[in-house]
């Protein structure tokens, strides 16, 4: 007995894009886990990624000539790859250091930052057209518009760049009634004492 249409032609489709969404999506974000070094969740995101892709594929494979099925293939890893950076993005997984060099007062920028608990390390330094001031701040990355927005709206001719952090030697990012002023450039910056 044949297959009804519906399932040949509309369920089994279906079901290979959503596998193949969900498969790429596992994908994606168990690339960005790996970069980020955690050893625990990537094994287990690669054995659903695997199981589901193979399950995805055995209908292709087994249905060489509904084009539909190739179609739905192609189509759920193209959604599957746009949904996991999405996800990825959403779940605002790390740290990110931003640094920020600017030629002119830069207070508010410093004051805005610290008063809304984020650590702030001030550097002077020279650039090509004279002194310039570097701001570094290390801040969890759910927190990136917001900054990005303290800068626009304190320094709106500062550059600046935003680079991923691997790791970082201190748990707490953000600061809650610590005295930041000091301490992390301690931590970035360890003055050397000068030889008696």
């Amino acid at each position: 007995m044949d297959t009804p249409w519906l399932i040949d032609w509309i369920i089994l489709p279906l079901l290979i894009i959503i596998s193949r969404i969900t498969d790429i999506s596992l994908g994606t974000l168990r690339i960005i886990y790996l970069a980020k070094g955690k050893r625990v969740i990537v094994p287990i995101l690669g054995f659903f990624k695997v199981l589901i892709w193979l399950v995805a594929i055995s209908q292709v494979m087994q249905n060489l000539t509904n084009v539909f099925y190739y179609l739905a293939y192609a189509t759920g890893f193209a959604l599957g790859n746009y949904l996991g950076i999405v996800i990825e993005e959403k779940l605002a997984i790390g740290k990110l250091i931003f640094r920020i060099v600017t030629r002119y007062d830069c207070e508010n920028l410093i004051h805005k930052l610290r008063e809304n608990k984020f650590r702030v390390t001030v550097i002077d330094a020279e650039g090509d057209s004279g002194p310039v001031k570097i701001i570094f701040t290390v801040i969890k990355r759910k927190n990136k518009q917001k900054v990005i927005q303290y800068i626009k709206d304190n320094n709106p001719h500062a550059f600046f760049t935003i680079d991923e952090v691997k790791a970082a030697g201190d748990v707490d990012i953000e600061l809650s009634g610590i005295d930041h002023k000091n301490r992390y450039h301690r931590l970035l910056f360890k003055r050397r004492r000068k030889g008696k």
